[in-house]
């Protein structure tokens, strides 16, 4: 069987993630792969750190490369590079008026130098000029190789064990910027001018010596081969590891052969349509064309788009947020059940999600008789939540207000409401906020309001230990205080569920859920309330004591409370018919 080894990174269509994959370059296909155990291969860096590509397996079908979006086969770093390298190269640099470096032809150092990361882009996307910028851009290319573990004061003798492969970059340079500055840095790091690709090969799978064939529009311009390097692969990883830590995965552009546009009399320069083919042997060929004058800078666009921070709880999800709803801004997992004309809207608790339903919808059999629109609040099941979103009551309410918007609820057509622990202190801000919206509210275990300050550094405690120690610390008690003996020792199913949705939470969006509920010290007016309300608790509730939920039906207009014997707070895992038969009597 052929080696799977011409890796390329592309998109996946069907994720929107990065992927690695080999590429059939006679087919112009790519090979999905993936390690053996099942989960795809994300980036070259990850292929380098497996080490032997036996660790690797095709993964589906082929794919036509035309269907998808090619990408840098590797970036995220500033390119290191050789200047000068090629002794015919130098002689051309040396004499075109370009060079403020050392005037040998021969350097007696080799020239060092980087390409900012924002330069780099992908085989087939257009290089910018920013005409504004130069009027001498050149090209040169180049092979680069690519590290394959962490190296300082690498031996010459050893420094091919640290070689993990070759690519083929293309180091476009802008010379008069390049000769004014008086050294390479700006010249080189154009947003755009560092095209890499479109493979990277381990130098296994190569011959010792590479060729490297430079075109533009089809004239060949430059020529030669890895035995011409003046200062050759050894040497050079010797040179710059002598006082830093060479990582894997940096990228060495190894200097460009004689050929350049410098090098012609007169010189001549990148202009808008030409286009510049890169080939070296076993890489494929690397091609890009320059683009037609544009104000606007791909690379600043792309680079705004990026952020430093990572939403909390979106592994569950896959494709970036595929099959979430957009709330007030936010993903949100939101689905609806049924098709009646009854609306039905369903708010968890803490360490719940939409699933808490499931029980009471079956026993009610509610999927018949109305629409249903459940939903996991940010951060907890499968809703993600950005670190700079702040959660309190209110803004829950909101995005609440929202899921009442997303599902057309309107006071011609007002909705019943049911709500868990911690959502019944939503459900009732949003009720107050939006009177006529709500027809009937539904209470499960509703909490104290305002909170007592005990309970609220209760909750902040809580918060901090999760935060440090994960869910697997906190679900013990959390079972064991919020349910019944009764329960503990009749209703096993429960109190797995309970433990399963627990477990499941993302701890630091637990957190920060725990961290709404401490912050609910200020008093809900709740008689104000003009909806008929039930009061649902447990007679086993710590937090949700039925002398609190006889205090609720005092202050509530239209209101009334049910007692479930042997029941601790949650209701629906714990006597999901009791529940039941509570709604059914209102």
């Amino acid at each position: 069987m052929a080696k799977l080894t011409n890796y390329i990174a592309y998109v996946n269509s069907e994720t929107s993630f990065d992927q690695i994959g080999h590429l059939d370059i006679e087919r112009n296909t790519i090979q999905p792969l993936s390690f053996l155990s099942g989960t795809p291969v994300k980036s070259l860096y990850q292929v380098i750190e497996a080490g032997s590509p036996d660790k690797l397996a095709a993964a589906g079908p082929p794919i036509p490369v035309d269907s998808v979006k090619i990408l840098p086969v590797i970036s995220g770093r500033d390119v290191l590079a050789v200047g000068k390298n090629y002794i015919e190269h130098a002689k051309e640099f040396n004499s075109s008026g370009y060079d403020s470096s050392d005037k040998v032809d021969r350097p007696s150092h080799p020239v060092i130098f980087t390409k900012r990361v924002t330069s780099i882009i992908a085989n087939r996307e257009d290089i910018q000029l920013h005409e504004d910028f130069t009027s001498t851009a050149d090209y040169e290319g180049e092979i680069g190789v690519i590290l394959g573990k962490p190296g300082f004061r690498i031996k010459e003798q050893d420094a091919w064990e640290y070689v993990w492969g070759y690519t083929i970059i293309n180091d476009v340079t802008a010379r008069e910027r390049q000769r004014d500055h008086k050294q390479f840095f700006i010249g080189k790091s154009a947003d755009t001018y560092c095209p890499i690709g479109p493979i990277a090969v381990p130098k296994e799978d190569l011959p010792k010596t590479l060729r490297v064939q430079t075109y533009v529009n089809k004239e060949l311009r430059q020529d030669s081969t890895t035995e011409d390097l003046i200062f050759p692969i050894p040497e050079l990883l010797a040179v710059m590891s002598a006082g830093q830590t060479l990582q894997p995965g940096d990228i060495l552009a190894t200097g460009t052969p004689a050929g350049v546009g410098i090098g012609k009399q007169p010189p001549v320069f990148l202009k808008s349509g030409d286009e510049i083919s890169i080939s070296v042997t076993g890489l494929g060929t690397l091609t890009n064309q320059i683009a037609q004058p544009n104000p606007s800078n791909t690379m600043a666009s792309r680079t705004h788009s990026l952020s430093a921070f990572e939403l909390t709880n979106a592994s569950r999800t896959i494709s970036k947020g595929a099959g979430l709803t957009i709330v007030n801004g936010k993903p949100i997992s939101y689905q609806t059940i049924g098709s009646a004309n009854e609306n039905i809207i369903f708010a968890h608790g803490l360490g719940g999600t939409k699933d808490y339903w499931t029980p009471l919808i079956s026993t009610l059999s509610l999927a018949e008789s109305g629409t249903l629109h459940l939903y996991d609040f940010e951060g907890h099941g499968l809703s993600p939540t950005h670190p700079l979103s702040q959660l309190s009551i209110e803004s829950l309410a909101i995005d609440l207000a929202g899921i009442f918007q997303i599902a057309g609820i309107s006071p011609s057509a007002p909705a019943t409401l049911f709500a868990h622990s911690m959502s019944c202190l939503v459900a009732i801000k949003f009720a107050l906020d939006n009177p006529g919206l709500v027809k009937r509210l539904i209470l499960l275990g509703p909490p104290p309001s305002p909170l007592t300050e005990a309970s609220s550094n209760f909750f902040l405690a809580r918060a901090a230990l999760v935060r440090t120690k994960g869910m697997a610390t906190i679900v013990d008690a959390t079972v064991d205080s919020g349910t019944s003996d009764f329960s503990k020792r009749n209703n096993p199913l429960a109190i797995a569920a309970i433990r399963l949705s627990l477990l499941g939470q993302d701890p630091e969006a637990y957190a920060k859920a725990c961290h709404a509920l401490s912050g609910a010290t200020t008093r809900l007016e709740v008689e104000k309330l003009d909806v008929d309300t039930l009061i649902i608790t447990g007679e086993k509730d710590r937090f949700s004591t039925p002398s609190l939920c006889d205090e609720y039906k005092k202050s509530i207009k239209n209101s009334r409370c049910v007692e479930l014997k042997d029941v601790g707070h949650w209701l629906a895992f714990e006597d999901a018919g009791g529940v039941a038969r509570a709604v059914k009597g209102i």
